[in-house]
């Protein structure tokens, strides 16, 4: 039962973050809030739409997330809370190399679940933060089959050229995804250092090259 609430709550999210292209000019004063209640919106209409997605096409997927996904998510600071320590340690290379392995790692994750989008709905909690903060988390609830999935989303305000929120961290059912894999990262850090891990991350990313299989995370 667990794990079909989770992947419940993968397909969503996995849905929702390939759509973050898609924000309207206003989108730099666009409320968090708002902003992810219309984006789970498109995301589920988008699901229901697309039969490639509902599949769990990995190729369909990664085009969604290449084009779509990275320019409205921090995803530098995803891959660096996610590798902790180890990343002031890593050259720009090896830093390029871990942000290329973890893209790939999170769309098979993510991937498998696709295919189980039937009549979900979704809520948007209300936000608890103040006028000025600039980091928040909007919290949501997605309903399918079953109980209810809890999705949950650590935004940032982003200043400048590219102002606007933008999303560096999920949860799903109480499991925050850049804590879940530190703790792994800190594991082949430790064991094999930095090349260690993306060495790893490659050969993970290989064997669930198969369009059968998908990655899932592994708690603690």
């Amino acid at each position: 039962m667990h794990r079909r609430l989770f992947n419940q709550g993968l397909l969503v999210l996995a849905a929702s973050v390939s759509l973050l292209m898609a924000l309207p000019a206003h989108a730099a004063d666009e409320a968090p809030d708002a902003l992810i209640k219309r984006l789970t919106q498109e995301a589920l209409d988008t699901i229901q739409a697309d039969k490639a997605v509902q599949d769990g096409d990995v190729t369909r997927i990664a085009e969604l997330v290449d084009e779509k996904l990275l320019p409205h998510v921090n995803f530098q600071r995803m891959t660096a809370s996610a590798v902790g320590p180890g990343w002031r340690q890593a050259t720009p290379e090896q830093r390029k190399r871990l942000e290329a392995e973890f893209k790939i790692l999170l769309i098979r994750t993510y991937a498998g679940a696709i295919g189980q989008a039937e009549n979900l709905s979704f809520s948007v909690r209300p936000l608890r933060a103040a006028p000025g903060d600039k980091e928040v988390i909007v919290r949501t609830l997605i309903k399918g089959r079953g109980d209810p999935v809890q999705l949950d989303y650590r935004l940032e305000k982003t200043p400048g050229v590219e102002a606007g929120w933008k999303i560096y961290n999920f949860n799903v059912l109480g499991v925050w995804l850049v804590e879940t894999y530190r703790s792994q990262f800190a594991q082949e850090i430790n064991a094999k250092g930095i090349d260690g891990l993306i060495a790893t991350l490659t050969a993970r990313n290989k064997a669930n090259a198969a369009p059968a299989k998908t990655e899932k995370p592994v708690k603690g």
